[in-house]
């Protein structure tokens, strides 16, 4: 009780509005001291198809995050036949990250009320807490209560969603560790230890942490050419490392377009995987902003126009 009381005065000597979950601080940070370590000890020398097959984990992965729990399942800008949709929530489950239900309503109540003190992200409280720091700690009470009122009916009524919240623990386990590190074993004859290296630290932590910049980086760096009343930004660098996800000032201007961007540039290979599916018949009714929305919008708030 004593080490208690003491931990929450510490907390609130430092201004923290949320209570901080230690274990989860410990957790996190062993991760990544320790995979530093496993990493250094055992991720070279390394076979070059460990290293592509890795890469492309990553991209599957980022396609789950982007394609499938953001522009599919959280705005609903397209939709997807449920064979493209189980392959886009095994992808997001190897990205080794909370369930899907969490992620839709964490991020739905992220728009709603961007950088304030419902936003479980809030920018405005610097690059650690947007970034990972949140992660680390309590929702505070505003996130929580904002939160509850979420509509979520349609991720209820979702079978396919709802059986990973299901057995989530399981599918991330499957997913994230043990399939990938095994292929990684029996397809390339890997040494065990550099596919651990590979699979369980270097690409995991860097889907982690590219998602991430989304929440920080493109919430601090960049330009507003569609909306200079918002926070969020137009970031290159975060577009590079996310598949197309930088592009936040449109994307909080027009969250229901399915290209989370106005022009479609080299970096956002999500948008040219759902227009490859749409062709295929895999993916159909993409939403996407007119030139007339988008014209109106970056004349009456815009910080200036952009040229293609």
């Amino acid at each position: 009780m004593i080490i208690k009381t003491a931990i929450k005065n510490f907390e609130k000597s430092l201004g923290f509005k949320n209570e901080i979950i230690w274990f989860n601080v410990m957790f996190m940070s062993a991760y990544h001291i320790f995979g530093l370590y496993w990493c250094w000890h055992y991720a070279f020398p390394v076979k070059i198809l460990t290293v592509l097959y890795a890469f492309s984990l990553y991209i599957l992965n980022g396609a789950g995050i982007t394609c499938g729990v953001h522009r599919l399942f959280t705005h609903r800008s397209y939709k997807a036949v449920p064979a493209l949709k189980i392959f886009l929530v095994m992808c997001f489950c190897g990205a080794g990250q909370n369930t899907i239900y969490q992620w839709v309503r964490d991020h739905r109540l992220h728009h709603k009320f961007s950088d304030t003190d419902a936003d479980p992200h809030n920018a405005n409280r610097g690059f650690f807490f947007s970034h990972i720091g949140w992660l680390m700690m309590k929702k505070n009470e505003e996130v929580k209560k904002q939160g509850k009122k979420i509509d979520m009916s349609d991720i209820e009524a979702d079978e396919i969603v709802m059986f990973q919240e299901k057995y989530s623990k399981s599918l991330r386990l499957f997913f994230c560790y043990i399939l990938p590190i095994s292929l990684n074993m029996l397809l390339f004859n890997e040494e065990w230890k550099c596919a651990v290296a590979w699979q369980a630290f270097i690409r995991y932590l860097c889907v982690l942490h590219a998602e991430m910049t989304v929440n920080s980086l493109a919430h601090i760096y960049g330009y507003q050419p569609y909306n200079k009343n918002i926070i969020p930004k137009e970031n290159k660098f975060v577009s590079a490392v996310t598949f197309g996800e930088g592009w936040h000032n449109y994307h909080h201007s027009f969250p229901f377009d399915f290209k989370a961007s106005e022009f479609f540039d080299r970096f956002d290979w999500s948008t040219y995987l759902i227009r490859w599916w749409a062709r295929q018949g895999w993916a159909y009714n993409l939403k996407e902003a007119t030139p007339e929305m988008v014209s109106a919008m970056i004349k009456r708030a815009g910080e200036y126009h952009i040229v293609n």
